[in-house]
């Protein structure tokens, strides 16, 4: 599973892309430039998938915890009915 260090990680790079990406417009390469460009959307799709996995490992998680209060609560009405009842 990705992390956030993970994110930060990719972040860096995106931002070391970018500047390069800037230095090279004063030179007017288009070859350099193009290939900054293409690595700039490899890091791009990385992030939105490391964003992607962090996402759904979070509300996994907030899920497991939300259906085990669920459940919890369930329970506790259902012995409180229980109790009304027998009275």
């Amino acid at each position: 599973m990705a992390s956030l260090k993970d994110v930060e990680k990719v972040a860096d790079e995106l931002e070391n892309l970018v500047g390069q990406l800037r230095s090279e417009l004063q030179s007017g390469d288009f070859d350099r430039l193009t290939q900054i460009a293409d690595q700039i959307s490899e890091h791009a799709d990385n992030a939105a998938e490391t964003f992607s996995s962090v996402n759904e490992a979070l509300m996994s998680r907030i899920g497991e915890l939300g259906g085990g209060r669920r459940s919890g609560g369930q329970s506790q009405r259902s012995r409180a009915k229980a109790g009304s009842s027998s009275k």
